[in-house]
């Protein structure tokens, strides 16, 4: 019997600094260094190599991973094709513990897989520490779940002279793929959650974030993971993407990322391949346009708290983030006014120091679109703080930086407080009133987050029921979503609202069988 679940705890730095910064020596050290693809067990090391770069310092090679091709991701599936059948059957008690030997390898190694974090896509100490408590919780929670989903008779209503039961089986080989904001927390939850309930898995990283992946791979396999249950893929989207998608063996594909390729992703599932008995399963989360609407009501300081904290953490590089203040005009100078005086007194830098609040973002392409925004907004809004990008020839230690941005004063209709924009980019808008507010804050595509700052109960209970977002906040900022305690997914064009982390998303890997016995 496992004891009752509890959120891993964040890092207190001021216990933790001398722990972090030896992990940081001791993670730069290794920098350089070349990951295998894993298939069925066997480490491939290709002739070709992708390089993983860091952002604050994109002369330096944080690791090389292996260049995959087709033929390695044909080879990946009928690996996790062959294992199924054994882990599939391998008691859920077993699988289970695998999941909480990797939280408990990750708990020791917490320093260092943030130091790895730091390095690879630039986030913060706190919000790499953040990243591996979720990870943790991850495995944790799952394992639970997965106790009580498949060790358990489900209940139904009896029949006489019958028994019956209610099993929830795998489905098969699938895909995991996710992205490069949260390189430890979404690849893990994209792979171990099928895999508890005994699915085999093809991990296919982001190429941005591909020693993140690996990391994960060796701590499953340190934990006792079988040979082929997970497989490690790293390689070009292009060459890879489509390739895995349509593949007949797949069962299911976990995606996180942009709206157009989640869009793709579920398009060329859909479609049956030849030896493709089965629908395609897609659990796909593809991003947000997030707003937090503020009202005459509100505690002003805890709502610009909450804007700063939601729009600029980790860069604004979260499908979570608050892209759009929607500020009622009442109290719209004086929410402004705040938020600027907090945004200024953020420190842009290198995220190894740990007085940095700001790094940089992901990489030049990343870089090159949010600075194309920013020319956007300077047409359709006013500038109020930042606006400067850093070109990272022009500075001591390179790397991608961009000043956290806001724009007042915008149009609810104009690109940039409609766009998805995946960087410290905030557009400030005004509102009527609550009504008005409410109306701007659902008219976008997207449904992932949102927030309100009031203190009108009945603007609150309304908020509950026609903020139309998958996970919404009342008084607290927009990110920063609890395994158990938040589960999270959007609606519209932000994914098929999988709620990762709650208690139902282990469903979404399984298949209900049930089974009638006439005695």
């Amino acid at each position: 019997m496992l004891p009752e679940f509890r959120n891993e705890p964040f890092g207190d730095f001021s216990e933790r600094r001398a722990a972090m910064q030896r992990a940081l020596r001791t993670v730069s050290g290794q920098f350089g260094a070349t990951y295998p693809l894993v298939i069925g067990g066997e480490h491939i090391v290709t002739a070709e190599k992708l390089a993983s770069i860091n952002p604050a310092d994109p002369k330096k090679v944080v690791g090389y991973v292996g260049k995959a091709g087709q033929e390695h991701a044909h080879h990946a599936l009928r690996a996790a094709e062959a294992a199924f059948p054994t882990w599939s059957r391998t008691p859920v008690e077993a699988r289970a513990l695998v999941l909480q030997r990797a939280a408990a390898i990750m708990r020791r190694r917490k320093e260092e897989l943030a130091a790895w974090m730091v390095y690879e896509v630039s986030k913060t100490w706190g919000e790499a520490d953040a990243d591996v408590a979720e990870a943790i919780d991850f495995c944790e929670w799952y394992a639970r779940h997965a106790l009580r989903l498949q060790s358990t008779s489900q209940p139904l209503v009896p029949n006489p002279g019958e028994y019956n039961q209610l099993r929830y089986i795998p489905l098969g080989p699938g895909l995991a793929i996710p992205p490069w904001n949260f390189p430890l927390a979404i690849a893990t939850t994209l792979t171990v959650a099928p895999m508890v309930v005994g699915n085999t898995v093809v991990l296919k990283p982001s190429p941005r974030a591909p020693v993140m992946a690996a990391l994960l791979v060796n701590i499953l396999e340190e934990a006792g993971l079988p040979p082929g249950v997970v497989n490690l893929l790293t390689g070009d989207d292009a060459v890879l993407g489509d390739f895995l998608v349509d593949h007949p063996a797949v069962r299911f594909i976990g995606f996180t990322g942009s709206k157009a390729v989640g869009l793709r992703v579920m398009n060329r599932a859909a479609v049956r391949q030849q030896g493709q008995n089965w629908l395609k399963r897609t659990i796909l989360e593809m991003g947000g346009k997030d707003a937090t609407v503020v009202d005459e009501t509100a505690d002003l300081d805890a709502a610009a708290d909450g804007i700063v904290a939601g729009s600029f953490g980790f860069q604004g590089q979260k499908c979570s983030a608050c892209s759009r203040a929607i500020i009622v005009e009442s109290v719209y100078d004086a929410v402004l006014q705040r938020v600027i005086e907090r945004t200024k007194q953020l420190r842009l830098g290198n995220p190894a120091q740990p007085e940095t609040n700001v790094g940089a973002v992901i990489d030049r392409r990343a870089f090159d679109g949010i600075s194309e925004y920013i020319e956007i907004g300077q047409e359709e809004g006013r500038l109020v703080a930042g606006g400067e990008v850093i070109d990272h020839q022009l500075i001591e230690d390179g790397g991608f930086y961009i000043n956290p941005t806001i724009f007042a004063d915008v149009d609810p209709k104009a690109r940039i407080a409609q766009e998805e924009i995946f960087g410290p980019v905030l557009s400030v808008i005004k509102a009527r009133d609550f009504d008005h507010g409410l109306e701007i804050a659902n008219d976008t595509e997207y449904g992932l987050t949102g927030a309100l700052f009031s203190h009108n109960i009945e603007r609150l209970e309304r908020a509950r029921d026609e903020f139309h977002v998958g996970n919404l906040y009342l008084n607290r900022k927009c990110t920063g979503a609890l395994v158990g305690i938040h589960p999270f997914g959007g609606f519209n064009m932000s994914g098929t609202d999988s709620k990762a982390g709650g208690a139902d998303y282990l469903h979404l890997f399984t298949q209900a069988k049930a089974i009638a016995e006439k005695l």
